[in-house]
């Protein structure tokens, strides 16, 4: 790992130390060296990424046991292509969420933990789109089922607006407004 590479990924717009406006450290802390700050970058996205395999295999999970339960054969043609696409959106999901542990496996001990920390969040990032897209179609699966019509698709749309908001506009919004402070 050099410092220059660390020093290339950390310039980047996709991490939180890479937002304007800070460099990561607080006022009152010590700053971290360009080692310290990988590694750290490294723990968090760990960390991130443990919450969010949790979510998506069980949600998985339960995916894979609707289809041989009694009334999965009673769904018509729209249920089952929601149910198909729902359960690829969680695979995939499953797999992005999931590979940074196999790239720390391969890599580990290679000095490569800035490149690793910039797939990782890539792979991260990738994941939760997917993991979200699977969340809103096992909720049009299951509504569509109870909710009558129309009304089973506002709802899943509201809650897919929510994710959006909440998830990514949000973030992108609070990265924004730092960046306008930072420029004050």
């Amino acid at each position: 790992m050099t410092t220059e590479s660390i020093g290339r990924s950390e310039t980047g717009t996709d991490g939180c130390c890479t937002c304007a406006g800070h460099d990561g450290a607080a006022a009152d802390e010590a700053p971290e060296t360009p080692r310290e700050r990988v590694n750290r970058r490294w723990n968090e996205i760990m960390q991130e990424t443990r919450v969010a395999q949790t979510g998506v295999q069980i949600l998985f999970g339960f995916l894979l046991s609707v289809a041989f339960t009694p009334l999965f054969h009673d769904l018509d043609t729209f249920d089952h292509t929601v149910y198909v696409t729902t359960v690829i959106s969680g695979a995939t999901a499953t797999a992005c969420l999931i590979a940074p542990v196999s790239i720390h496996r391969f890599l580990s001990g290679q000095r490569m933990k800035d490149e690793m920390v910039e797939v990782a969040h890539r792979l991260m990032m990738c994941g939760m789109l997917l993991m979200a897209v699977t969340i809103g179609c096992t909720l049009l699966l299951i509504l569509h089922v109870v909710v009558p019509g129309l009304m089973a698709k506002l709802l899943v749309g509201g809650v897919m607006v929510w994710f959006g908001l909440s998830w990514y506009a949000l973030p992108l919004w609070l990265r924004h407004r730092s960046a306008r402070r930072a420029a004050r």
